[in-house]
C-alpha cells in the first residue's frame, strides 16, 4: 500500500548543484519501513539565501547541503554545532521551531571511520582537494590527532589557507611528495565520480597508491571508484565514499526524526540508495 502524503507530512530536503538520488532513496526507504510520515526531496537552486530562508519559513524539518553551498550557507544559519565551528563547512541543517542549526555529519562520519579502522594518528597522510568536503575530512583528522599532513590542491589560495588553518603543508601536485609522506592517501575531489569528466581516472598516480597502506576515496558514486578498485587488487586498507555516505546519511536521519534504525535496516537502505 502506497504511503499517503497529507497536511501533517514532515518534509526534508537537500540542496546541491548536482542533486543525486542517494539521499532521496535512503531517507524515503527508511521512512516507509519505519512508517514515518516524512517525505524527502532533492533540489538545486540559483538563489541560496532565499532557499535557506524558505526552509525556515515553510517549516522544512531538515536539509542536506552539498557542493557548492557548504560554506556559503553559513551566513544564513542561526546556530552552528561544534561539528561546524572549527571547519566552517555545513552539510546538514535542522529546523526546530523556526530555528536553523547547522551540523556537519560528513565530519562525524569521517571521525567514526578513523576510529572504526583503528588508523594510527602518527600515520602521515596526503589529502587531495580543497573544497567544503575537504574541510570536513581535514578537520576530523586534525581533531583525531593527526599532525603529519599534506594537502594537494590546484587552487593555491584555498589550498594554502586550508593547510595553514591546521598547520599542514600545501603542495600543488603530487610530484613534490616523498613516498614516506603518503602512507594514507585521501581523495576529496570529483576524480572518479560517476558521470564526471574524470570518471575513469585514478585520483592519485599508481606509484602513490602502490606505496600507501590506506586508501580513502570520499567519492560515493560509483560504489567503487577506479582508485578503490585498483587499491583493492593490492589488498590495501580501503575506506570508500559509500562508507561515508551511509554514516553521514544515518546521522542526518537521526537528527531529523529522532529515530535510530537497526543496523540491518540501514544496510538495506544504503543498498537500495546505491541502485540509482
Amino acid at each position: 500500500m502506497a504511503r499517503i502524503i497529507n497536511k501533517d507530512t514532515t518534509v526534508c530536503m537537500s540542496l546541491s548543484a548536482r542533486p543525486s538520488n542517494f539521499g532521496t532513496r535512503f531517507h524515503n526507504y527508511l521512512y516507509e519501513k519505519l512508517d514515518l510520515n516524512y517525505l524527502y526531496k532533492a533540489f538545486t537552486t540559483n538563489n541560496l539565501k532565499d532557499a535557506i530562508y524558505g526552509i525556515k519559513a515553510l517549516a522544512i524539518r531538515g536539509c542536506a547541503i552539498s557542493m557548492p553551498y557548504k560554506e556559503a550557507c553559513i551566513e544564513f544559519i542561526d546556530e552552528l554545532d561544534d561539528s561546524v565551528k572549527s571547519i566552517q563547512s555545513v552539510n546538514t541543517i535542522v529546523n526546530t521551531n523556526y530555528h536553523l542549526k547547522a551540523y556537519n555529519t560528513d565530519y562525524i562520519a569521517v571521525a567514526k571511520l578513523i576510529t572504526a579502522n583503528k588508523i594510527d594518528h602518527t600515520t602521515p597522510f596526503v589529502l587531495k582537494g580543497s573544497g567544503g568536503m575537504a574541510n570536513a575530512v581535514i578537520g576530523a583528522f586534525y581533531d583525531a590527532g593527526f599532525k603529519n599532513g599534506i594537502i594537494v590542491a590546484r587552487n593555491q589560495l584555498k589550498g594554502e589557507a586550508l593547510a595553514k588553518r591546521y598547520n599542514y603543508t600545501w603542495v600543488k601536485n603530487e610530484q613534490d611528495i616523498l613516498p614516506q609522506q603518503a602512507k594514507l592517501i585521501i581523495n576529496v575531489t570529483p576524480i572518479g565520480m560517476l558521470g564526471g569528466v574524470e570518471a575513469d581516472e585514478l585520483a592519485f598516480p599508481q606509484p602513490m597508491i602502490n606505496n600507501a597502506d590506506i586508501v580513502f576515496d570520499v567519492v560515493a558514486l560509483p560504489v567503487e571508484t577506479p582508485m578503490i578498485k585498483y587499491a583493492r587488487k593490492l589488498n590495501k586498507i580501503i575506506i570508500s565514499g559509500a562508507d561515508v555516505a551511509t554514516i553521514q546519511a544515518l546521522e542526518q536521519f537521526v537528527l531529523y526524526t529522532g529515530v535510530t534504525p537497526s543496523a540491518e535496516l540501514v544496510k538495506q537502505a544504503s543498498e537500495f540508495a546505491r541502485q540509482a
